[in-house]
């Protein structure tokens, strides 16, 4: 069977159903970032890995800068999916021997200028030569507290649905200079219980399902109210992907503080209500959305 016909989701699942997993593991499959146990008390150790792929994830004659700077901030977004604080990284290039030196250069500035945005330190890596298109990819470690870390399961029937930002802006360039809402990722995690949480990677046709899903709920969403990006339409913020915003649920118990809290921290960051979980009917979702991007299709 070809992978086309598979799909990402249905090929992970097979590939991790036989994994074994480790009793210090703590999270692993079917969320943002590994959590396992460290010798600290207090934290668990974080792990992520992603890449950028050429023709895939950017074109060719895209600014290597700004290709560097997506590389790491990608998986940066997944630290902010689990309220994760990210520490260190390693790069691997993986590039044709035709590309020239001062596309890596630039390359490297644009990954050093948005690790040190969340004071990341680069500490190793490796390089491949390739006949293929140039691949960047970039591992992270970090940590988060104990009890702290938010995974996609854990949502409740009736819980609202947040995003962060505005969806939709990816075809004009926003998906090369988005920083991940690490921030404010934490700064809901300290101030409210979020029940579950990721970003909005693939586009909310894709993840909120998945979401869903990993919750065992529904969802129902109000189309009208999604936060469009400038020249966006709501099927486009719905498919197109790459936002890296976040997506929470939270008990509406915490609305009014929610929203009245974050206008006073984050002023400039939009942050708007788009529906709620649900129950779940004849094990679908409850609500068809056309779908974001999925690998291999």
């Amino acid at each position: 069977m070809k992978l086309r016909a598979v799909g990402e989701d249905a090929l992970l699942a097979s590939l991790l159903r036989g994994l074994p997993v480790s009793r210090r593991v703590i999270a692993a499959t079917g969320d943002d970032c590994a959590v396992v146990e460290s010798p600290g008390r207090k934290t668990s150790l974080v792990l992520k890995t992603d890449c950028v792929v050429e023709k895939i994830h950017f074109a060719s004659a895209a600014d290597p800068i700004l290709i560097g700077w997506k590389a790491m901030m990608r998986p940066l977004s997944d630290f902010a999916a689990i309220s994760a604080v990210p520490q260190f990284a390693l790069v691997t290039l993986v590039v044709p021997a035709t590309r020239s030196t001062m596309w890596i250069k630039k390359l490297y500035r644009g990954l050093q200028r948005a690790a040190s945005r969340f004071d990341v330190g680069i500490v190793g890596g490796e390089t491949s030569a390739t006949r293929g298109p140039a691949v960047i990819s970039v591992g992270v470690t970090g940590f988060v507290e104990k009890g702290r870390w938010i995974s996609r399961a854990g949502g409740k029937k009736g819980d609202d649905l947040f995003v962060t930002g505005r969806l939709g802006g990816s075809l004009r360039g926003r998906h090369l200079r988005f920083v991940p809402r690490i921030n404010e990722s934490r700064w809901l995690t300290k101030n409210f219980r979020i029940h579950a949480m990721m970003d909005l990677s693939d586009g909310l046709g894709a993840d909120l399902p998945r979401l869903a899903k990993a919750s065992k709920l529904g969802f129902k969403i109000d189309r009208e109210k999604l936060p469009l990006a400038v020249g966006a339409k709501i099927r486009n913020a719905i498919s197109d992907g790459e936002d890296y915003e976040l997506l929470f649920a939270i008990s509406p118990r915490d609305r009014n503080r929610l929203q009245k809290s974050w206008r006073k921290k984050f002023p400039n960051l939009l942050l708007t209500r788009i529906g709620r979980l649900a129950q779940p009917l004849n094990n679908s979702t409850s609500q068809l959305l056309p779908g974001g991007y999925v690998h291999f299709q």
